[in-house]
Order: structure tokens, then sequence, then C-alpha cells
């Protein structure tokens, strides 16, 4: 009788059928890969409903002359690309657009760096300072965005200013009736100020999560193999904290693109329209300005812009969990 074992292949050696990669990954029942995407329907049919469908409306407008008198009328003239011509050959949407998006980076930025260095700040800290520090973090959180504009407009007013005074007490004499709302630059630094006072709680809290759910373990170790600050923080907390950084950073990026509120109280845009953004002019071309069609072709624009620059964080939402990043 014949042998039917492989007298070729060493021993120790596994079967062709059992080595890695020799067969092909079983495939999952469709029930199972279905099983997410019906979980998840009711709530993108509920933002379909919600948000879609007045999106493709503010589509429509756009390609149309929808001004107060067509509005009052019920007339809606096709125009077809005309609102987005006009808007594209002015150079004072190009001037705008760079404003907000440098506006934008900047206040990002900031209040990455900000959050970050405080939720290491918190890691560190003992019971009760810690809890005074959220304690404070959540009042500057929780104060609504009028109420903290007026504040942030009486600290820099230029007569009774509590940031002119202080500033001569100390020495600083050339601040005494100093103005910070003369430039667009200096306006919109105290608006960059307003914006990150009140986004920094949510990215320290939203990091610190991060940060306490590492293990105690892995510090204990790279202090043992004589890690510095800084290297424990890069082999340790960075990993932890990474994609929680990712993701605060795409939720800045849309939230201080869109900020209207705060530009608005603070000077309207001025001095003289030098620190109007995107939105403000979205404003001041519909709602103030009544040109409905114009105002939707520049929510348009500003929609492209932003799906633009988060198009890696589109990317992570829908690809599926097995696809590496």
């Amino acid at each position: 009788m014949t042998s039917t074992v492989d007298t070729a292949r060493p021993a120790g050696t596994p079967p062709p059928a059992a080595r890695p990669g020799a067969r092909r990954r079983a495939r999952r029942p469709l029930s199972e890969t279905a099983l997410p995407y019906l979980m998840l329907a009711p709530a993108v049919l509920l933002m379909l409903a919600l948000l879609a469908w007045p999106a493709l409306q503010v589509l429509a407008i756009s390609f149309r002359k929808l001004d107060l008198g067509e509005l009052v009328r019920g007339e809606l003239k096709w125009v077809g690309f005309d609102n987005y011509t006009a808007i594209l050959t002015d150079p004072e949407f190009w001037v705008i657009g760079l404003r907000t998006l440098m506006f934008t980076a900047v206040v990002v930025l900031t209040t990455l760096l900000l959050g970050l260095g405080i939720a290491v700040l918190m890691r560190h800290l003992s019971g009760w300072v810690r809890v005074v520090l959220q304690v404070c973090l959540v009042l500057a959180w929780a104060t609504p965005i009028i109420a903290t504009t007026t504040i942030f407009q009486w600290i820099f007013d230029q007569q009774y200013g509590i940031l002119n005074k202080t500033l001569v007490l100390i020495g600083f004499d050339s601040f005494k009736g100093y103005s910070w709302f003369t430039s667009g630059t200096s306006t919109l630094a105290v608006i960059g100020l307003l914006v990150v006072w009140q986004a920094v709680p949510f990215i320290a809290f939203t990091l610190y999560a991060g940060l306490v759910n590492t293990p105690r373990d892995l510090y204990e170790a790279a202090a043992i193999d004589g890690a510095s600050g800084w290297a424990a923080f890069r082999a340790v907390s960075w990993p932890s904290v990474r994609p929680l950084l990712t993701l605060v950073t795409f939720l800045s990026v849309l939230w201080d693109f869109k900020v209207f509120t705060q530009v608005w109280a603070i000077r309207q845009g001025g001095p003289d329209g030098q620190s109007t953004t995107l939105p403000v002019l979205l404003y001041l071309r519909g709602i103030a300005g009544s040109h409905f069609g114009v105002a939707a072709a520049v929510a348009v624009l500003m929609l492209v812009v932003l799906l633009a620059v988060t198009w890696r964080y589109m990317r992570l939402l829908i690809r599926s969990p097995e696809t590496e990043l």
C-alpha cells in the first residue's frame, strides 16, 4: 500500500492548507455585514430629512435670482451660474475667504495646543487642584456666547477696559486709552481669543479622557527606563491621545470656520469690513442685502471649502473597521 504522507516536506513544516495566507479569509455572513448599516439607517434617514433637503434647497436657490422683489412676487428666475460668477469674480470674496482660512487655522492651532497642555496638566495635578481647574473650565464652557462676548468687550474697552488699566498700572503708559478695535488684525485677535476661550474646555476634557485611560504601569515602566518627561509623553501618552486629537481637530475646523456670533457681536465685521469673514459675508449678502441667490452661492462655496479641508475625516467615517488607516 502506497503511503500518502508527503515525504518531500521537512518535518515540522505545516501543511499548505494550514500555512498563514494559504486559505482565503472566510467571508462573514450577509446578516452580520448588513447589521451595522441597518442600525445606522434610522439616524441616517433622520439626518437626510433634516439636513439634506434644506441643503438641496440652498443649492437650487444658488442657481436663481432671488432678491426681495422676486421673493415677494413669488418669482424664481433661473440664472444658472451667474451668482457664482458674480461671487468668484469679486476680489472682496477672495480677500475675505483667505482671511477666514487664516483665522480658522490660527484659532484651531491655538485651541489644540492649549487644550492639550491643560489636559496633560490635569493628568498630573493633585485631586482638589484638578477639581478646581475642571470647575473653572466647565464655567467658561457653560457661559452663553453673548455673555462672554460682552465680558470681552468690557475687558478690551478703550476707556474702561480692565486690560488697558492693568497694563498702565504695571508701567505700559502707551496703552492708556488704546483702542483694540482700530484695525482688522487686532479685532480678529480679540475675536480669536474669545473663540479659543470658549473652545479650550471641550478640547481639554476630550483629550484628558484619553490620557486618563492610559495605564499607569506604562508611565512607571518609562520612568524605570530613564525616559524624560517629553520622551514618556511621546511613547506613552501620544498613542492614546492621537485619535482623539484627530477628531477634535476636524470638529474645531468645522466650528471655527463657521463662527458668526462672536464676529458680528464684537464689531459687525468692522472696522470697514476688515474683520469680515465668510459667515458674516453670507449674512450681509443674504439677510441684510436681500440677495438670497448670491448668499446661497456663498453658502455652497463654504460647504465646498469645508469638504475640501475635511476630506480625510470623511474618508475615516466611510472606511470599514478592517481597513488600515
